[in-house]
């Protein structure tokens, strides 16, 4: 997907995720994320074959639709299909280096939760991450940081003083940002469809919509 003007010498937040489905919490994360940092454009990175967690329900080309859908036509949060368009599993360090061959020195942000930072050091190659992107931690509401070894030094000595340090250099550094909690889950979503109940409010209306259309997630 091409980024927009807009994007031009601010950071780029990357958001992960499987998105199966996408739902409002993953959007309001986004959104809370791009505002705090003052990013040029948060991107919805599809997870199309994640390689450390089960293979989602619904296919990678449903997920992205549902994400597209979701995003709509404005500008800020954007569906990417980096993932989807490159073979083999979906490992982060290969998408990052991808995005910085197209952006050049344009900051970008990796924007994790907190017990995703918790087991980075289990990431392919994640020292290499620092030297692609910054990290933005999510931190909810009893959610801790458990850094351990080299990875708790490396938080540690990388700890940015706050957002603006992201705009003048193009990676390396880490940050914590708050995000309010909403207590909604994809698995709580797929539970309600499989049982026929529908997931309207919790995910917008037309993924609500392409989810009974397509029949995803039903017994």
């Amino acid at each position: 997907m091409p980024f927009s003007p807009e994007t031009a010498g601010r950071p780029v937040g990357i958001l992960g995720g499987t998105f199966d489905p996408v739902h409002y919490g993953h959007l309001r994360a986004a959104v809370e994320v791009g505002e705090s940092l003052e990013l040029g454009e948060v991107r919805m990175l599809l997870s199309a074959r994640p390689p450390h967690r089960p293979q989602p329900a619904a296919s990678a080309e449903h997920r992205f639709d549902m994400l597209r859908l979701a995003t709509g036509s404005q500008g800020f949060l954007v569906a990417d299909d980096s993932e989807l368009r490159r073979p083999g599993p979906s490992y982060m360090v290969d998408t990052l280096a991808g995005f910085r061959e197209r952006l050049g020195d344009v900051p970008l942000v990796l924007v994790i939760g907190q017990d995703a930072a918790n087991g980075l050091d289990r990431w392919h190659r994640w020292r290499r991450l620092f030297e692609l992107a910054h990290i933005a931690v999510m931190h909810r509401p009893g959610a801790a940081s458990d850094y351990r070894g080299e990875l708790a030094e490396c938080m540690r000595e990388r700890r940015a003083d706050g957002p603006r340090a992201l705009h003048g250099e193009r990676a390396g550094r880490v940050l914590p940002v708050e995000i309010t909690q909403l207590e909604i889950a994809s698995t709580t979503i797929r539970s309600l469809v499989a049982a026929g109940r529908s997931p309207s409010f919790l995910t917008p209306e037309p993924v609500a919509d392409y989810i009974r259309e397509h029949g995803l997630y039903a017994c």
